[in-house]
């Protein structure tokens, strides 16, 4: 069978391909390993779909701290809002939430899938579920055919690679796709977990002392060996068996994976301030007052509500504070002590949870080998990639998802244009 354009991957970035390289009148094949298309979709955001993030395009960018400087031309071709745009024309109304993260009205992903898969049916788009692929066939520096595992083959002018990276492989991102670009000369830079869970061997995190307790918007930094803050986020957190989740370690993760490689560590060292409104002294004082005047009161009462229960108790018994003291019993250096760790907790970490359990991939397909403008190869005719599988990755909050929308675009409308010129 010949087609002017194979996608391969059923993810967010292979149906934008899809659908943009349709939109140009070519013959479109979309190749999918898995049984159903769009899975990631389906459980990006909780299972809401968090399609895209209404901030501006600097912010944006900077929330893609793996080389998101290079969507720079992308997004000013198709950007957030023309996402925003691009779904309520297939009749996906979308709602903001805090952040800037836009949401399906109906608080549903697979209405957003849905809405895609209507809009490939429409362009006649053909799709093959089931259908791993084995090969890319490149011939006189160009692309020539696809070959199923099965044996297949199947002639065309472009392909756009959309397969994913290598995290949630239960989607189907099983990191096929590298093989197939380095056939093609290109580089793969170090593939690494990033939104990923972090681990700990502290004692109270293998006894499992804090497991389960969430605290609300703390800050949340990881430092450099020599004590300097690497990165700083303010956001939620949980402590868990095994270490800390959450939206503030996930973010916090590459900057851990990245340290632990450039200084050659075993542990990195991070600290909580619980309390990041507040600096140490104004409350020390506080906290000393509310002791002198409730002087016949527990410690506990006095000063329950500043960090949930579980937390108050752990930091209360580090400080050598007993919870039933009686406000006048406790010593000056104590509360000094217990301030200290409300503004500062430090704790090691000794990694993170592997690459397949990471929400995001980092690494990948050089971004210095492919067209900004485009997503095509600097090294094959009618090779082009999109989504994960670039050496591109960005906090979670609609950042990676806006990613990979906007390079399935722009890689299915040139892919399908250049096919079609070849015809024309």
């Amino acid at each position: 069978m010949n087609y002017d354009c194979i996608v391969l991957g059923g993810g967010p970035s292979g149906l934008m391909a899809a659908i943009g390289a349709g939109e140009q009148g070519a013959r479109v094949l979309l190749l999918d390993k898995g049984d159903k298309l769009g899975r990631k979709l389906a459980i990006s955001g909780g299972g809401r779909c968090n399609v895209t993030n209404r901030r501006p395009i600097e912010e944006i960018i900077e929330h893609i701290p793996g080389n998101g400087r290079f969507l720079y031309s992308a997004l000013s071709i198709f950007g957030n809002e023309d996402i925003i745009a691009f779904f309520q024309k297939l009749g996906i109304e979308l709602k903001e939430e805090d952040h800037g993260r836009m949401f399906p009205v109906t608080d549903k992903a697979q209405s957003v899938v849905d809405a895609l898969l209507t809009r490939l049916k429409e362009l006649h788009v053909d799709i093959k579920t089931n259908c791993p692929v084995k090969t890319i066939n490149y011939k006189d520096g160009k692309i020539d055919s696809v070959v199923s595992s099965s044996g297949e083959v199947f002639e065309t002018a472009s392909v756009v690679i959309a397969v994913g990276g290598k995290s949630v492989p239960h989607t189907g991102s099983t990191g096929d796709g590298y093989a197939w670009a380095k056939k093609a000369g290109h580089t793969i830079t170090e593939l690494f977990p990033t939104e990923v869970p972090l681990t700990s061997a502290e004692a109270y995190i293998k006894e499992k002392t804090l497991q389960g307790l969430a605290l609300r918007d703390v800050a949340l930094s990881v430092l450099n060996p020599k004590g300097k803050t690497l990165a700083t986020h303010r956001m939620d957190m949980i402590f868990t068996h095994f270490g800390i989740s959450g939206p503030a370690a996930l973010r916090c993760s590459q900057f851990v994976v990245k340290a632990m490689k450039k200084w050659h560590m075993s542990e990195v060292v991070m600290v909580i301030d619980s309390v990041p409104d507040k600096k140490e002294e104004p409350l020390f004082q506080e906290v000393w007052a509310s002791l002198k005047s409730n002087s016949k009161k527990s410690a506990k009462t006095i000063l329950k509500g500043i960090v949930p229960e579980r937390y108050l108790h752990f930091l209360l018994e580090k400080s050598d504070i007993e919870p039933s003291a009686q406000g006048a019993q406790i010593p000056q250096e104590s509360v000094r002590e217990l301030c200290k760790m409300l503004k500062g907790l430090r704790f090691k970490v000794n990694g993170t949870l592997p690459l397949e359990k990471a929400f995001v991939t980092g690494g990948g397909v050089s971004v210095k080998e492919v067209e900004p403008k485009t997503m095509a190869s600097k090294k094959m005719e009618g090779l082009y990639f999109c989504g994960e599988i670039l050496d591109i990755h960005g906090y979670t909050g609609g950042y990676n998802i806006t990613s990979a929308l906007v390079t399935g675009r722009l890689a299915g409308i040139n892919a399908g244009m250049s096919a079609r010129g070849q015809h024309d």
